[in-house]
């Protein structure tokens, strides 16, 4: 199959530091490359791939340090989909919904994959006029505010078996009494504050690998920045691929105290994957993604999460792999998605 995959423009493919979109992007690309697929894949030209690379603008756009505003390169992204649309079977569009005038006019087959949050009122109009836009969502849970959209399936995300994830479970695991571990946004829907209060009330250390958009910055310093100081926090910064898989396997848990309906939390499998359990708040994906007792604990609160350090002994590490293994691998998830691409072209 003719497969091109549209990725957003902000990081590469995979992302050098943070990223969640690009980085399952580029596990998709490459899984559908490895079953025998034809993949192009439009990026940034710093992205790393063994499917065909077009690129779209020189370098990763959060990361240049001279884009102002991503929305010309998009534009210009999309101007060469359509130049290319007839090389291609199916077109995979993971960008939002900037490409839906487009799309509707295109011949070539084409889907998009909703990442990001869709419980936001100003969607609702602008999905009611492209009600017929082929959709995927990447959790139930994230497909509830647009309940007539035209959904087609839903898809988790899934993570390719690399040499060092399938490591035996040794002495590099954390136990369960090692340090508590935050990855991702310094934002105020992710609750980093929330996860510095529950390791201090759990006598825990917290390290923070956190990423500080500059939307979030003044946040970050107001709120976030003092919590920082106290003696059970240490910051690890922005951490890319290379570090994470430690950072994450070297943790008694992962908190993912959130404030807003995830829609699905890539960072969740990622641990698991480790065979680090997850200690999360109920929203959002949560519940789909999480098997209570067995890859981590849902929490209703501050109070159960505190509680729910406490029980980090009963959950089997071993046990945590096999719910990843189980349920999100990166073959799984090209196959659902190739399962969509063929009803589309059967009409």
């Amino acid at each position: 199959m003719r497969i091109a995959q549209v990725s957003p423009l902000c990081e590469s493919v995979p992302p050098k530091l943070y990223g969640g979109t690009e980085r399952i992007v580029s596990y998709l690309t490459e899984e559908l490359v490895k079953q025998g697929h034809e993949v192009t894949l439009f990026a940034s030209g710093d992205s790393t791939t063994r499917a065909r690379l077009v690129s779209c603008c020189e370098r990763a756009l959060r990361l240049s340090g001279s884009c102002l505003d991503a929305g010309p390169y998009h534009l210009l992204m999309l101007e060469q989909v359509y130049e290319h649309a007839r090389q291609f079977d199916v077109i995979h569009f993971h960008i939002d919904s900037v490409h839906f005038p487009l799309a509707r006019r295109l011949r070539t087959v084409n889907v998009t994959t909703t990442h990001g949050r869709l419980d936001l009122p100003d969607l609702v109009p602008l999905f009611r006029e492209y009600a017929e836009m082929p959709l995927v969502s990447i959790s139930q849970a994230q497909r509830r505010p647009l309940p007539d959209a035209n959904w087609l399936a839903t898809v988790h995300h899934g993570i390719p078996d690399g040499p060092d994830m399938l490591r035996p479970f040794g002495a590099a695991h954390g136990g369960s009494n090692g340090y508590l571990a935050f990855l991702g946004r310094a934002s105020p829907e992710k609750g980093l504050d929330r996860a510095i209060e529950i390791a201090r009330r759990a006598g825990r250390e917290l390290r923070v690998a956190a990423k500080v958009d500059n939307a979030d910055r003044a946040y970050f310093e107001a709120r976030i920045a003092p919590l920082m100081r106290q003696p059970h926090v240490t910051y690890v910064g922005e951490i890319g691929e290379e570090s994470k898989g430690g950072f994450l396997e070297k943790a008694a848990a992962l908190v993912f105290p959130i404030d807003w309906p995830e829609p699905f939390g890539l960072v969740l499998i990622e641990a698991m994957a480790r065979g680090t359990p997850v200690i999360a708040f109920r929203a959002g994906s949560v519940d789909e993604v999480i098997e209570e007792g067995v890859s981590g604990f849902v929490c209703e609160g501050m109070e159960s999460a505190v509680e729910a350090v406490a029980r980090l002994g009963l959950i089997s590490r071993a046990r945590c792999r096999e719910a990843f293994d189980r349920r999100f691998s990166a073959a799984r998830m090209a196959r659902e998605y190739l399962e969509v691409y063929e009803r589309l072209m059967k009409g």
